[in-house]
């Protein structure tokens, strides 16, 4: 053939009709039904559970009904809160019990040693200061008699609960989980080379003031070499590995045995970078003890996470049977492992670690991944080039018009990227604007109309406007389509380079984008198919659908996990936008080289127009009643409530505050829908309001995390006072006694009170804290008061004695020194059995979950 044009030279490229555009339906099915009957199916694809009938023939295997029926048992004991009867007495019991009944199945190899752990300390948690006193650990350790391996294996859970909540999935699945581990090996007499110390911990949600407790103080700690930490974010489905080692790679050449991996070096840095609302004990016993491990934990279903809801109605039994395979492969392996013996020896950096659709598993080394990553840059640069210097040789345009050409499409397509990103936050700023944000929260289809179909627009509307103005060009459509698609690659290698030169670890999934199409470029080059469209994007197609499966099987992980949590993350951001970033970073990955295809159906405009048209539908259904974010029971809405009372008081002894009213802390951005319900009760005021005149706005804050929120949450003045179940805390300076010089005193204050209660420190007058009982860190830091104490205590009840050294050095002590105030919190009450609390809980909207108790605040001057 020949074109004619100023090139005029004789070439033997296939110039392709454009496809009908009907045709364009199927082409998307593919990908959907691709999707659907791969990606979903896997997502949700879980074992068999075991039964009790299955035991005889399976005598070393995880029985899932076993665990399910434990977990009914512990679930009975009701919300297990620290402090509460149900925690330090119940729980311990029937933990003992359990261990007892492993004993008395236990193989004559083996021996289990009981203890139970009681433990008071404190160490620095977010902004302030954690102490516990009195909190309990139940620890289990199981070994081959005569034993003198001095290297555990450490395998922790947690058995407390937050206020109100059974804890179903958070956390009893994990402690049924570890007994019926603990009963299947201890049964078994297999072999084991290093003990395993099972840690049932008592205090993860004070939070993880129990794990402190054990590494810090317990006789065994020193001997922990390795953990299996299990905890939930979710109620059931597949857990997760989303931490590993830090530096301890070898850890993960036991994980890719276990039957059903799910694991992914993404999760490990979203959590390590803060988006996830959440921690585990397995920061603990990083920081305090420099144990590696494994971090492992439910992640669907998060809905229910910390709500009465988390029950076990709610926990399938098949997510026993998955979990339970995984750690008991887990355990018997490590505890056999002769890495165990010395650790430090085998520490060799971070890993790159993921797998595929719970198939397999991939790790390898963080060093590794940089070399392969600059391997892959060059190839994808060679074979570029090469396909740029064919595309001039076979089409009669010059090098440098192709690369004219390629600069052009580069340009196009960068701007394509911010396009499609700004589209789709562009909707998050509207549908949050307009008030009907989370409009998915519920209904996860809307995802694919608000946020997908305006970043397929976005990709694709500037490459099909300019193809279609170029229709004339001598560079046929096919080579003008390998150019977008090239710059596709150049500007994914571009985002990989900086991503690794950050030491973004998950640089990898990038490198597989750019890996893929080189394998796609390849096989054009070797089979000359470049040459011929069509058989060109049959080759791209086919070698797409690998990439495709994994990041959209990703992507569904990433949200089934998010969604739920932009429920919990406080009002102050737009967690649409969250969700638009998400889906945009991912559709670069699954759809870069997929959108370019579009453009070989003819009404090529019309076809990208209709995704426009798609996300202006969705927009209408989800301002509509069928955008509702929140559903009774399955997906409620958040709200932390305290009926309190609060007394401050001035310096010469007068109280200048003396109110009751209700603290409420809404947990995401939807808090105005309930605006009429919150009217109802009372004037609103924002927290924030009070916080220039008082220390920590003169509220009851029970942790740090609700004094971040303070702009969000409101204070509405009530007539009737809370119905405090005993006594007020009381504070009391038992003396005051001078320091080295005169400008210096000593405070000695006792504090009794509810089991969970905040102290605020602040100064006045000049004077400075020289040092106190506490945790030291925020006076060894020079950290500008005022300080937050969170406080709370198990079995020992006995009044909490405290110090605080103060210096002044420009005036005396005639004048106030130190405005301290206590916080009480009687988070261990039953909340239905508070008449006034349940009647203002009652006028919340049906589909509102409300985290409740009764409080009090009260400061003095000394």
């Amino acid at each position: 053939m020949s074109f004619n044009s100023k090139y005029h030279i004789d070439v033997d490229f296939e110039v392709p009709k454009k496809l009908q555009w009907y045709y364009a339906p199927a082409f998307f099915g593919f990908w959907l039904v691709l999707y659907l009957s791969l990606v979903n199916t896997q997502m949700n694809h879980m074992p068999r559970p075991l039964t009790r009938s299955d035991e005889a023939s399976h005598p070393n295997s995880f029985i899932a009904q076993r665990a399910e029926d434990t977990l009914i048992e512990l679930t009975r004991i009701g919300p297990r809160v620290v402090g509460s009867m149900a925690n330090e007495e119940s729980a311990v019991e029937f933990l003992r019990a359990e261990v007892a009944k492993v004993e008395s199945e236990m193989s004559d190899l083996l021996e289990i040693e009981v203890d139970v752990q009681q433990a008071s300390g404190a160490y620095m948690h977010w902004e302030m200061v954690n102490m516990y006193q009195g909190i309990q650990n139940v620890v289990v350790k199981l070994s081959e008699k005569n034993s003198t391996n001095e290297n555990y294996l450490l395998i922790n859970s947690h058995y407390d609960s937050v206020p109100g909540s059974p804890g179903a999935g958070d956390d009893g699945s994990m402690v049924v989980t570890m007994l019926e581990v603990m009963r299947v090996i201890a049964k078994s007499g297999d072999p084991l080379a290093h003990p395993i110390v099972f840690l049932f911990n008592g205090a993860e949600e004070n939070p993880l003031q129990a794990s402190h407790a054990f590494i810090t103080q317990h006789k065994w700690a020193k001997n922990c070499k390795a953990l299996i930490n299990l905890d939930s974010a979710g109620s059931g489905g597949r857990e997760i590995l989303f931490q590993s080692g830090p530096n301890h790679p070898w850890l993960m050449n036991y994980y890719r045995n276990v039957p059903h991996p799910f694991a992914n070096t993404l999760a490990e840095e979203l959590f390590q970078a803060g988006y996830i609302p959440s921690d585990t004990d397995f920061r603990i016993f990083r920081d305090y003890g420099g144990v590696p491990g494994l971090d492992m934990a439910y992640i669907f279903n998060g809905y229910v996470y910390h709500t009465k809801y988390d029950r076990i109605n709610a926990f399938p039994r098949a997510s026993f049977q998955h979990t339970g395979d995984n750690v008991l492969s887990l355990a018997r392996a490590l505890a056999n492992a002769p890495e165990l013996d010395d650790t430090a020896a085998h520490s060799e950096g971070h890993n790159i670690f993921y797998d595929f659709l719970g198939w397999f598993m991939i790790f390898y080394t963080e060093t590794t991944s940089i070399i392969v990553n600059v391997v892959v840059t060059l190839l994808a640069l060679l074979g570029v080039g090469i396909s740029i210097y064919f595309m001039s040789l076979r089409s009669g345009c010059s090098w440098k018009g192709v690369l004219l050409r390629f600069s052009i499409s580069i340009a196009i397509q960068f701007v394509s990227l911010i396009l499609a990103i700004g589209l789709a936050l562009l909707v998050a700023l509207f549908m949050d604007g307009v008030d009907r944000s989370m409009s998915w929260f519920t209904s996860s289809w809307t995802i694919f109309g608000l946020y997908l179909a305006p970043i397929v627009f976005g990709l694709s509307i500037l490459p099909a406007l300019y193809l279609e103005k170029t229709k004339r060009d001598p560079l046929g459509l096919g080579f003008r389509i390998q150019l977008f698609m090239h710059s596709h690659c150049i500007c994914l290698i571009v985002i990989m380079l900086t991503l690794t030169g950050l030491s973004i670890r998950s640089a990898y999934l990038i490198m597989l984008c750019i890996l893929f199409d080189i394998v796609a470029l390849i096989v054009n080059l070797v089979t000359k198919w470049h040459r011929k469209a069509y058989l060109f994007a049959i080759a791209v197609t086919v070698c797409q659908i690998l990439p495709f499966v994994f990041f959209t099987y990703l992507c569904t992980v990433a949200l089934v996990t998010l969604m739920p949590m932009q429920g919990r993350s406080g009002s102050s951001t737009n967690p649409d936008m969250v969700i638009a970033a998400l889906v945009w970073l991912f559709s670069l990955m699954f759809a870069g080289f997929i959108a370019p295809l579009i453009m070989f159906f003819r009404k090529t405009r019309t076809i990208v127009l209709c995704f426009l048209g798609i996300t202006i539908l969705f927009i209408i259904i989800a301002v509509t009643n069928a955008g509702f974010p929140y559903k009774e029971k399955t997906s409620p809405q958040r709200y932390s409530l305290i009926h309190a009372h609060r007394r401050l008081h001035n310096a010469d002894g007068s109280t200048r505050i003396d109110e009751s009213g209700l603290y409420i802390y809404p947990q995401d951005r939807r808090f105005g829908i309930a605006k009429d319900n919150i009217a109802a009760i009372g004037e609103a005021h924002q927290v924030s309001d009070f916080c220039d005149e008082e220390m920590f706005c003169g509220m009851p804050l029970y942790n740090h995390r609700w004094n971040k929120a303070r702009q969000y949450s409101m204070w509405i003045e009530t007539s009737e006072s809370p119905e405090i179940p005993t006594e007020y805390p009381m504070l009391v300076l038992q003396d005051s006694s001078e320091l080295e010089t005169s400008a210096q005193r000593r405070f000695n204050f006792t504090l009794a009170g509810p089991s969970h209660m905040g102290i605020f420190i602040n100064v006045k007058n000049d004077a400075r804290i020289l040092n106190w009982s506490f945790n030291d860190t925020l006076i060894r830091q020079q950290a500008e008061p005022p300080y937050m104490v969170y406080f709370s205590y198990g079995l020992d009840d006995s009044p909490l004695e405290f110090t605080i050294d103060v210096e002044k050095t420009t005036s005396t002590f005639d004048t106030p020194t130190l405005e301290i105030g206590i916080g009480g919190h009687w988070v261990t009450q039953d909340i239905t059995a508070i008449e006034k609390l349940s009647s203002y809980i009652n006028r919340f909207p049906s589909y509102a979950y409300i985290q409740g108790w009764v409080g009090t605040y009260e400061t003095w001057y000394f």
